[in-house]
């Protein structure tokens, strides 16, 4: 221990080594339930590239593992600790480095938040689509460590479309740049994507070049009231196979929906058991709202309601991110699923979720990028009633068996951590597992990036 503080403080300002026993164990763990968490040794906290590689030369020199961090605001338990683990804190590297309105191009580090990232873009009349629910918290870096998704996701899709190029440090302290800048290149192998939903077990994420947009009309919303799910999931096919391309396209199911109203008074009568949100940014979203609030009417909506202005709108998605916060008042844990599936059994997910809720005496709420077939089924339980904890836990399995029964997988955008690494060895087969696992080999061939996520090596 001694001799690793010693070498990390020879590269990096005293400030940037943390070692206080009560403040290192602040950063062990995401926001993940039921996921280990170890005691880190250290955390550091660098402001340069050379004091990353410095870290990992030290690293790899002492053969001690490092776990890299950004904000924690993951899901999945991959920003866990690991005992004696140096935890590598990226939020300090925070810098816009570069907008480039021509090129369309934000060049960026890794501890950038997405919200902020967001704002500084728009200033310039450009657009970076991927916003999660927790863009007011969650980093650039921690982004592409998990290919994070949102709620735009349905028109604009995800993080791993917006990482043209990344520079990345490698296990043994190297400095490698994947990608480009340019529109377009095909160049060797794609080594950037490999990077991009890798959750920091490939190598450490320092700089990232990110795709932007130009800015798109402000965007109008539709709530349409349904009586089961099953309405509200076969309007998402009808709204799909027409042809439409909203913006977003957000389900919240009955039990979601009461939370939220009970936490903000939303007004939504109690027998609405499916609110739909639909959205277009198009300069003139009417035509296209009106076409759907006709097939939300023919699947069954009780109340298609459009809003009358941006601030409506900004209304009614704030109901849908609150969505989380609402069901965690509801018991004292929460256990978040992200199992994706194909559009058209989106009904057989909802429904089955409601199923297990039922068989194991359960509170499980969902929301859903509908428009993108992502679930999130919410388990709420109490920690301390072993029975349900129990309960929780073997729901959420079941869960995600019935992702891949449908045809799904285990993670749409939160990735795999600890939570779901026994799922992605079901999902990805014999095979699948070991060219993955040759792959962690390569960059990683002493195993010291975030072990024990991803691939159980």
């Amino acid at each position: 221990m001694g001799e690793l503080i010693k070498r990390l403080r020879d590269g990096l300002p005293g400030e940037a080594v943390l070692t206080d026993p009560d403040v290192i164990r602040a950063y062990a763990n995401d926001m993940a339930s039921f996921c280990e968490a170890g005691v880190p040794a250290v955390v550091v906290l660098p402001r340069t590239v050379e004091q990353v590689r410095h870290v990992m030369r030290t690293a790899t020199a002492l053969r001690v593992p490092v776990v890299p961090q950004g904000a924690r605001t993951g899901l999945s338990g991959a920003a866990n600790a690991s005992d004696g683990c140096i935890v590598l804190s990226l939020v300090k590297m925070d810098r816009i480095i570069e907008i480039n309105p021509v090129d369309r191009v934000a060049v960026v580090e890794p501890g950038v938040v997405n919200a902020v990232l967001s704002r500084a873009v728009a200033e310039q009349g450009l657009y970076y689509p991927p916003d999660p629910s927790s863009w007011e918290q969650c980093t650039i870096g921690g982004n592409i460590g998990t290919a994070s998704g949102g709620l735009c996701c349905v028109k604009y899709g995800v993080t791993a479309e917006y990482v043209l190029g990344l520079d990345v440090v490698l296990a043994d302290g190297r400095l490698m740049s994947t990608g480009r800048r340019t529109a377009k290149g095909v160049a060797g192998y794609d080594l950037t994507r490999l990077f991009v939903g890798s959750e920091g077990s490939l190598g450490i994420v320092v700089k990232a070049v990110l795709a932007l947009k130009p800015a798109p009309p402000e965007q109008r919303v539709l709530a349409a009231e349904f009586p089961s799910a099953a309405a509200a999931c076969a309007a998402v096919c009808a709204i799909m196979a027409r042809g439409h391309a909203p913006s977003l396209l957000e389900l919240m199911d009955g039990t979601s929906v009461r939370a939220v109203n009970a936490m903000t008074r939303m007004g939504l009568p109690d027998t609405t058991e499916a609110l739909l949100l639909a959205a277009f940014d198009t300069p003139d979203p009417a035509p296209d709202l009106a076409a759907v609030a006709e097939l939300c009417t023919a699947a069954g909506a009780t109340e298609v309601v459009p809003a009358d202005s941006a601030a409506e709108s900004d209304l009614l998605l704030q109901a849908r991110r609150m969505t989380l916060t609402a069901l965690e008042t509801l018991k004292p844990a929460t256990m978040i699923d992200d199992v994706c599936v194909p559009r058209s059994r989106l009904a057989d997910m909802l429904d089955g979720t409601a199923a297990i809720a039922e068989k194991y005496a359960l509170t499980i709420g969902v929301c859903a990028h509908a428009g993108d077939g992502n679930t999130h089924p919410v388990v709420c339980f109490d920690p301390a009633d072993p029975d349900e904890a129990r309960r929780a836990r073997e729901s959420f399995d079941e869960i995600m068996a019935l992702g891949l029964e449908l045809g799904g997988t285990i993670t749409g955008e939160h990735g795999v951590g600890v939570l779901k690494k026994e799922w992605l060895a079901r999902e990805l087969g014999p095979v699948g597992l070991e060219m993955q696992r040759g792959i962690k080999a390569v960059f990683d061939p002493l195993g010291l990036l975030n072990p024990g996520k991803v691939l159980d090596l």
